[in-house]
């Protein structure tokens, strides 16, 4: 079984460690979701996404990142409605991925790692997943061609808690430390660490990555902007 951080706070399961203060609740019901632009295009080949989270339901396509225009050229990150996580790019048709391993605890936060570089010669290194510090498997798995330009890192809209240029699929939950590194395909011990006394993994400090021309980093601690940029 992969080690969970405790139900609260991302950090309140070890005392005195590096603590996650805040997290942002989405409401599905309420359609709630943030969204950038960025002003110019960056390494569409080459980038991580790095996300605590809680799902708050099961069994509904929830987006975790979704960027697009239409619904041909759609990239998107999601819990499908087996409760896997799920990767597509083109809609699937130019990449498709869904873990054999379930998210159904809905008391527990996962942290979540997807490690792209399109330019890797071995397939099999081209996306990754990792929950809480270790690699998963695939129970579906159609990696992207060499060299492939994801929709990812693109001037089209970046929806955070929904799938891109729709209303549909919303995230149901809470997500915290919401990583996104631009132009490196990083592990998960850039993002956290397994305790050496329990091994849980836990959080760590990210503060002093390299992010890249449009990474960013949402600590949701500025209650009047939420989606704030703290990298």
């Amino acid at each position: 079984m992969l080690p969970t951080i405790a139900t609260g706070n991302v950090g309140s399961a070890l005392a005195g460690e590096y603590e996650v203060a805040n997290s942002l609740r989405f409401d599905d019901g309420s359609s709630d979701y943030l969204q950038r632009t960025p002003s110019s295009a960056s390494n569409r080949q080459v980038w991580t996404l790095s996300c605590w989270l809680k799902r708050a339901s099961l069994g509904n396509d929830n987006m975790i990142l979704g960027q697009g225009t239409t619904s041909g050229s759609l990239a998107y990150i999601y819990f499908n409605t087996e409760n896997r996580l799920g990767i597509a790019f083109d809609t699937e048709a130019s990449g498709n991925f869904r873990t054999s391993m379930l998210f159904r605890d809905i008391s527990a936060w996962y942290h979540i790692v997807i490690a792209c570089d399109t330019t890797q010669g071995t397939s099999g290194n081209r996306v990754k997943t990792y929950v809480n510090g270790s690699q998963v498997t695939y129970s579906t798995e159609s990696q992207p061609s060499l060299n492939y330009n994801t929709q990812i890192n693109t001037t089209t809209s970046m929806d955070i808690g929904r799938k891109a240029s729709g209303t549909a699929k919303h995230f149901d939950g809470y997500m915290a430390e919401y990583v996104f590194i631009d132009g490196q395909q990083l592990d998960p011990t850039s993002f956290g660490e397994f305790d050496s006394d329990t091994n849980i993994w836990k959080p760590i400090d990210v503060s002093d990555l390299t992010f890249g021309n449009n990474g960013f980093y949402l600590d949701f601690e500025n209650s009047g902007s939420l989606g704030a940029d703290v990298s």
